[in-house]
């Protein structure tokens, strides 16, 4: 009568608070999503939320499924990693790195996951910003590397995690702060503080400032998005960063977060493996336990495409 995919669909439903958005996270249509949970409902004789309530109102029965979910959800997690162990593949390497500031806020909880459930994994992480990850992947001296910049390699495959929104950063004060959004030509006279990494790599300047043919007064660089944003509250400048990065900033009252455009500028974050791990249990668990993660963690993020 129960079944795993249930609870897995409405745990997806409160970690989204979105029935679009909690059917692309399970790979389905909005209509199967909806057919799915009428039909336990059904079978239960029980409403399991109200509708077209923001956030979502989950009822008695929904809340009870729920608490359910949250027990035995890890616990199938849990017999799944067995499993895998007794399969085989319980060592191996994972060697990665990151071409993301902003990752650390969902990476690290992921690795601290993953090396209580896989203790025979060497395990180790690097900062992809002194040097080029993708062709060291291709060489074989990295397993996996976190990107939203794939470049297309032989052997390598790159699994979509999610899909965010960049935004800017602008002070309360800022006369841009007043606008619906934001466009190119408004930061040709503005201080555009952004990481220590190329142009070519900031979605920033490749997909937003360059179609436009416009320049920034000034680019200025910070390590920390703490420091960022600081210098952008006492006006010294704007910044564009991911939109989970920026959301507990913006949501203290520290700083304004605009859109970029009248539609918005939208990327995809993937994680860059050989294809000679892909299948290998200890992988699958890491990218099942990043996703996971991610949006339980991060506000603003989306189910991505599939994998390229």
């Amino acid at each position: 009568m129960l079944e795993i995919r249930h609870l897995k669909t409405l745990h997806a439903l409160r970690e989204t608070d979105s029935l679009v958005e909690a059917a692309e996270r399970l790979h389905l249509t909005q209509s199967a999503l909806s057919h799915q949970f009428k039909e336990l409902e059904e079978r239960l004789g029980l409403q399991l939320f109200v509708r077209k309530t923001r956030p979502v109102r989950f009822t008695s029965a929904g809340l009870r499924l729920l608490q359910l979910a949250d027990s035995l959800l890890p616990q199938l997690r849990s017999a799944e990693r067995d499993l895998a162990r007794l399969a085989g593949g319980t060592a191996g390497r994972l060697h990665m790195a990151i071409e993301c500031h902003s990752c650390f806020q969902w990476l690290m909880p992921t690795i601290d996951q993953f090396r209580d459930a896989w203790p025979e994994v060497e395990l180790d992480l690097a900062s992809g910003f002194s040097f080029a990850p993708l062709p060291a992947l291709a060489r074989g001296d990295l397993d996996l590397v976190v990107t939203s910049d794939p470049i297309e390699l032989p052997g390598i495959t790159y699994v979509p995690l999610f899909t965010y929104e960049a935004l800017l950063a602008v002070a309360n004060q800022h006369p841009l702060a007043a606008r619906p959004y934001v466009r190119a030509e408004d930061l040709a006279s503005e201080t555009l503080i952004t990481y220590p990494v190329e142009r070519d790599r900031l979605d920033i300047f490749t997909r937003f400032l360059e179609p436009a043919d416009v320049e920034p007064a000034q680019v200025r660089t910070s390590e920390l998005t703490v420091m960022m944003m600081q210098l952008v509250a006492s006006g010294r400048g704007v910044c564009c960063v991911p939109n989970w990065a920026l959301h507990e900033y913006s949501a203290r009252g520290y700083v304004t977060a605009k859109r970029l455009g009248e539609k918005g500028l939208f990327a995809t974050l993937f994680a860059g493996i050989r294809a000679d791990m892909l299948d290998s249990p200890f992988m699958r668990d890491f990218l099942l336990t990043a996703k996971d993660t991610s949006f339980a963690t991060l506000e603003g993020v989306s189910a991505a495409p599939k994998a390229r």
